[in-house]
């Protein structure tokens, strides 16, 4: 398989998860975006054994490690605009993840989803 069908179907997968507004590099200007393109979502995201879902649930756990929240905020919106998770789930990630990550992550977590929820249900109003 070359290298630009790999790239085109990671780029498709990369815009499933974090939606059709996400950043994208053009091809060839940004050879690690190329490389994460092909690799993390045009190999890894895109097997069958997982769903997106349960991928996007360890990728939070795993940024939420890493005190990446500006990361899983992406993430979060993405789950609520998919259906993939609803307010009270996102509230207990943070909740359930405290005890692992810690209480100042975990709060960070709890309030970047506070406003990914309001801000989700004041577009649906719209």
């Amino acid at each position: 398989m070359g290298t630009n069908e790999r790239r085109d179907r990671g780029l498709k997968k990369y815009l499933e998860v974090y939606g059709e507004d996400a950043w994208v590099a053009p091809e060839g200007e940004n050879p690690g975006f190329d490389i994460m393109l092909e690799q993390l979502f045009g190999e890894i995201w895109t097997r069958s054994a997982l769903s997106v879902r349960d991928r996007r649930l360890l990728a939070v756990g795993v940024l939420a490690a890493n005190g990446r929240t500006e990361t899983i905020e992406l993430q979060m919106r993405r789950a609520l605009a998919l259906g993939e998770l609803d307010g009270e789930q996102l509230h207990e990630i943070a909740i359930m993840l405290g005890h692992y990550v810690g209480w100042p992550l975990a709060g960070e977590l709890g309030a970047r989803a506070v406003q990914v929820i309001a801000d989700h249900e004041a577009s649906a109003r719209e």
